[in-house]
């Protein structure tokens, strides 16, 4: 009788306890303490002062391109081969470099045009695990789509971390419109935190309508429910492959862009050893273009979409092995997202999924998803661009007019989708990334994403070690990367004992970041708040150099940082910066890839260009008719980015004297973003008569 009455007075307190155990597990997995990249403290100690003054960092100098070439020459040594050629400066590439790098290798890597200058650069700036592939994962039963999810949140989390002033942590809002999808997306986004674990960072979470409106003003009101807010990373994607680049240099890399391969070389057992590459910057001067041997215990072929060609260099009857997808993107003016927020829309009229992200002060709309062919600089169509803009219109509100002028850029990035050689037709298309080695030894690595770039260098070097036979070691001599004396890796918790480290290397400008340091560059130098944020945020604690490099305006304030657009905080310290301490070598190295004033905004790239090639041309000595093919040049990129054709025929004269603003009749009705005044000033006169409304015309 006891036990019996024992029994029910446990099993409620069991029941009770098992509920409480279960809700403090959800509320210490909702809110437990979260190290959120940025915040901490920086990994060096900020500048001191000296005498009341303040010193600001010295950081090392890395090798001018000059040097990095002639570095390339001396391999053709028999004494002196690098252990790996790795040909492509992208994602991969340049994450292949740094990681061989740090196992105390010796590596060379060139790139045909500039480092992200492909693929790399014009991706959706995310990096994020891949929400939409967890519930493919879930409905297909689908284990290697679990475990590619699963890789992605790590990879991200250390992204995050290597690069805190390059990358951020974003909500993204799902917008629900029927009551069946709450509890199926919050499952959904649960899951996707419980599987990034201590990767994550801030738990997904439920709006209801009212404040789902509030968080995201532009939504349209109609039909929403509310909505699910889960958390990726943003990042800004060529400024990271340029880090990239120039960390592995500082490790000892030899890194050289516009060195083109053109040919691969082999030895007597048919094996490769080397490749013949010609640097193509001379002739942009009217100079014979250099052609030498750099020769190489191993090559690693990352070029991306473009790894077909290096592969039939080295058999000229191999299977292509790429299927290139055409993914575009819009850039539309920041008014249209919240600066903190980003909404995506995983039911497309067609099924496809589309991002509405914050970047860079504007938006970003895409992407899409269809077959393309390889070129070098594709252009978007105008029924990608108008697709995306319809689909915006369906989930912005009624009141918002999303116009085909409202288009300040779009471009066309290939994805390099690829197929295993090894396997049969049917089964042959990977999910994710691909390293197959040839006979004769070339060894590719294709596919993936920016996410996983890191994992994707490890897996190619570990397999370039074991297939090349080569000797990792600890590296002795490291590079004071942090600038501040002695040993920059201390705060990193890298050994560089010759194993893989890059997911604890930090990337040059990490290392003395902080979210406060544009209030220094503020105090030291005078700039203006939103150019020294940019500046951190682009630069890290390379921001100082930049600054330092920037020229004074003469003026109360700013004291220093001519901006090269009225629209944008990029200044002319940044155009030096990177012709001396990146290997800026074209004006769209610089509009495209130092900045990102080409993806932002194409026509105030245009209006920059000038003002671009006559810094750069300080710089590098270039003469008129050089700066002649940098402007043509410019101007052909440019196309690529949406810049309307009207302004083609510009010269370089007549975009200085402004007349960029002067449009033609058909550039006005196509890309005006402005409607015509109700009343009319005598500058007005330059409006066609059919634009204007009714009664202004007559009043004229």
């Amino acid at each position: 009788m006891a036990a019996r009455h024992s029994r029910k007075i446990l099993r409620p307190l069991l029941y009770t306890s098992a509920a409480a155990a279960a809700g403090a597990g959800v509320l210490y997995i909702s809110y437990r303490p979260r190290n959120i990249p940025g915040l901490e403290a920086p990994a060096v100690p900020p500048p001191g002062y000296h005498e009341g003054k303040l010193v600001p960092p010295s950081f090392p100098q890395i090798k001018s391109r000059l040097e990095q070439i002639q570095d390339l020459k001396r391999s053709q040594k028999e004494d002196e081969p690098y252990d790996l050629l790795v040909i492509g400066a992208g994602a991969t590439g340049s994450g292949i470099a740094l990681d061989a790098a740090t196992r105390g290798l010796r590596v060379a890597m060139v790139e045909r045009d500039d480092f992200s200058s492909g693929t790399s650069s014009k991706s959706t700036k995310l990096v994020h695990g891949g929400v939409r592939y967890l519930e493919k994962a879930f409905w297909e039963l689908d284990y290697n789509q679990y475990k590619l999810v699963k890789e992605a949140l790590r990879e991200r989390r250390w992204f995050l971390n290597t690069a805190p002033h390059l990358s951020s942590w974003l909500p993204i809002m799902v917008p629900l419109q029927k009551w069946w999808q709450a509890p199926y997306f919050w499952a959904g986004c649960k899951a996707y935190d419980l599987l990034a674990g201590s990767e994550g960072i801030e738990s997904s979470y439920f709006l209801t309508k009212s404040k789902a409106i509030d968080s995201f003003p532009m939504l349209k009101r109609e039909n929403v429910i509310g909505a699910m807010v889960y958390y990726d990373g943003a990042h800004n994607d060529s400024r990271m492959n340029v880090s990239l680049a120039m960390t592995a240099a500082l490790y000892g890399s030899t890194v050289v862009n516009h060195m083109e391969v053109t040919g691969l070389t082999k030895d007597a057992n048919g094996q490769l050893c080397g490749a013949q590459v010609k640097d193509v910057i001379p002739d942009k001067d009217g100079q014979k273009p250099e052609t030498f041997n750099i020769r190489a215990k191993g090559i690693i072929n990352a070029t991306g979409p473009f790894c077909d060609a290096i592969r039939k260099m080295d058999e000229p009857e191999t299977k292509e092995i790429v299927a290139p997808s055409s993914g575009v993107h819009v850039i539309l003016p920041g008014y249209y997202s919240p600066s903190d927020m980003g909404l995506i829309d995983p039911s497309t009229s067609d099924g496809r999924v589309i991002f509405f992200l914050p970047w860079q002060g504007n938006t970003i709309a895409g992407t899409t998803d269809a077959p393309t062919e390889i070129t070098p600089h594709p252009e978007p169509s105008e029924a990608d661009i108008n697709w995306i803009l319809k689909e915006i219109r369906g989930y912005l509100a009624s009141d918002i007019n999303v116009e085909r002028g409202d288009v300040l850029a779009a471009w066309s990035g290939i994805r390099p989708l690829v197929r295993d050689p090894n396997k049969s037709s049917s089964q042959a298309l990977v999910r994710n990334h691909l390293v197959s080695v040839s006979k004769s030894g070339l060894l590719t690595c294709a596919g993936g994403k920016w996410t996983t770039y890191r994992q994707m260098a490890e897996e190619a070097v570990d397999e370039a070690i074991d297939v090349f036979k080569l000797n990792p070691r600890p590296s002795k001599d490291v590079p004071d990367i942090s600038g501040v004396g002695g040993s920059g890796l201390v705060a990193d918790g890298a050994t560089l004992d010759g194993t893989c480290q890059t997911h604890q290397v930090r990337l040059i400008g990490a290392h003395g970041f902080s979210k406060t340091l544009f209030i220094n560059l503020i105090q030291h130098f005078g700039l203006e708040t939103d150019v020294a944020k940019h500046l951190t945020e682009s630069y890290g604690d390379r921001a100082w150099q930049v600054a330092a490099l920037s020229a004074p305006t003469h003026e109360r304030f700013p004291v220093r940082g001519c901006r090269i657009s009225a629209l944008y905080p990029f200044v002319d310290g940044e155009v030096r910066y990177a012709v001396r301490h990146e290997y800026a070598q074209t004006a769209v190295d610089v509009i495209a890839r130092r900045t990102r004033l080409a993806f932002l905004n194409a026509e105030a790239a245009l209006e920059a260009l000038p003002q671009v090639i006559d810094l750069m041309g300080d710089e590098l000595n270039w003469t008129p008719s050089r700066k002649d093919v940098e402007w043509k040049e410019s101007l052909s990129y440019l196309a690529s980015m949406g810049l309307p054709k009207t302004f083609m025929k510009l010269s370089r004269k007549e975009v200085q004297n402004g007349r960029v603003m002067e449009l033609d009749e058909e550039a006005y009705k196509n890309f005006s973003r402005t409607e015509p005044p109700a009343d009319i000033l005598e500058h007005d006169a330059v409006v066609p008569q059919e634009n204007l409304p009714a009664d202004a015309a007559a009043a004229k």
